[in-house]
């Protein structure tokens, strides 16, 4: 079975027509797509968030991890609760443990954050948020910004050096358990200017997504990429679902922007937090299946810098099926509501992962 693939332009023309679609009579397809979300995930429970013992270790009380898909840190000194950790893998087009996505580190968690990257091989670490907003911590400093050592319980955390981008930082930590003579190379990618609950500028945020990308094609795939922001839904949702685009664009496979959104709802709440970022994934991702030229007319989205494409739908080869048919392509401070629990889980299944992703992936070529 060969699995039937797009040239660029194809992949453009198709996306320009969903998004004028989708933008029609004040962006109704966008709020439609976007709303018929929101009971995503909200019966998973989350009862190892809730615990006493781990209240302290969350940023935000409402925005708690899967219990279901959390992920779980070895346990120290006999006690049940060492293993949390604010965390949850999520899909990213190769499996349901292509990202670790999590709350931007407190200063009572940040030795538990580099025991997590430690023991899940993590080699990338992405933060989409700064340091602080005005007066509100966003997140806790977890690493030495110069070149140097700081220790944080039993890993050596070394910065070896730092490089400027044009609106981000990639710094080379070495990370060592202390007293043992193995370490790992980590590269951490801080793109600081993205507002909380908001959106950063198109075409800076496409070049930090594709360079992130890049690397996380070079390299062996050791262990998961962390992602993180404050809460680690709004932003951090965002950069993975474009991130992942990019991936099945680059690989000829159409995208499936709300599908992908909802498979991550299914594995970490509230991905993707506002109408304003779901549908600036879609301008982000016309913008760089462009070339990075700037966008003609831009999608119609709630909030700035926002615009519409143009009615007429371009004739592409995506347009129909083999027989000639048209074919269907199927915090700041106060998070979303706490999901009720539920003890029924869905089971996922990583084979299915890119057929239930993507719809328009059934319509394959038999050799």
């Amino acid at each position: 079975m060969r699995m039937e693939t797009f040239s660029r332009a194809q992949l453009l023309q198709e996306l320009n027509w969903q998004c004028n679609k989708l933008a029609a009579k004040d962006n109704r397809g966008f709020k439609q797509e976007f709303e018929e979300m929101n009971d995503v995930g909200k019966d998973f429970p989350v009862r190892a968030g809730r615990l006493e013992a781990n209240r302290d270790k969350n940023r935000y009380p409402l925005v708690l991890p899967y219990d279901h898909s959390r992920v779980r840190l070895s346990i120290q000194n006999l006690n049940p609760n060492s293993d949390y950790i604010n965390a949850n893998f999520v899909p990213g087009g190769g499996s349901e443990r292509d990202f670790i996505c999590t709350q931007g580190p407190l200063f009572n968690t940040i030795n538990d954050f580099w025991r997590m990257v430690w023991e899940q091989n993590v080699r990338i670490i992405v933060m989409v948020t700064s340091l602080r907003y005005k007066n509100t911590v966003l997140c806790d400093r977890y690493w030495p910004v110069e070149e140097g050592t700081e220790y944080y319980g039993l890993i050596q955390v070394t910065t070896v050096t730092c490089k400027q981008g044009p609106d981000y930082l990639i710094t080379t930590i070495n990370l060592r358990q202390r007293d043992s003579p193995t370490d790992r190379i980590i590269t951490h990618y801080y793109y600081p200017s993205w507002p909380d609950q908001g959106v950063p500028n198109v075409p800076s945020l496409c070049a930090f997504t594709e360079c992130v990308r890049q690397h996380l094609e070079a390299v062996p795939h050791l262990g998961p990429a962390v992602v993180h922001c404050s809460a680690g839904i709004g932003r951090s949702g965002t950069f993975v679902t474009l991130l992942w685009m990019m991936q099945l664009c680059v690989r000829g496979i159409q995208p499936g922007i709300k599908a992908a959104v909802k498979d991550m709802r299914q594995h970490r709440m509230w991905m993707v937090q506002t109408l304003e970022q779901y549908v600036f994934i879609y301008r982000c991702l016309v913008h760089w299946l462009a070339g990075g030229r700037s966008e003609r007319r831009q999608i119609q989205a709630a909030g700035p810098n926002t615009s519409q494409y143009s009615k007429n739908r371009p004739q592409s080869s995506l347009a129909k099926d083999h027989s000639g048919r048209r074919r269907r392509h199927r915090n700041q401070q106060k998070p979303p509501p706490d999901p009720p629990q539920n003890t029924t889980l869905q089971i996922f299944n990583p084979g299915n992962l890119l057929r239930r992703l993507i719809p328009s992936l059934s319509q394959t070529n038999q050799k």
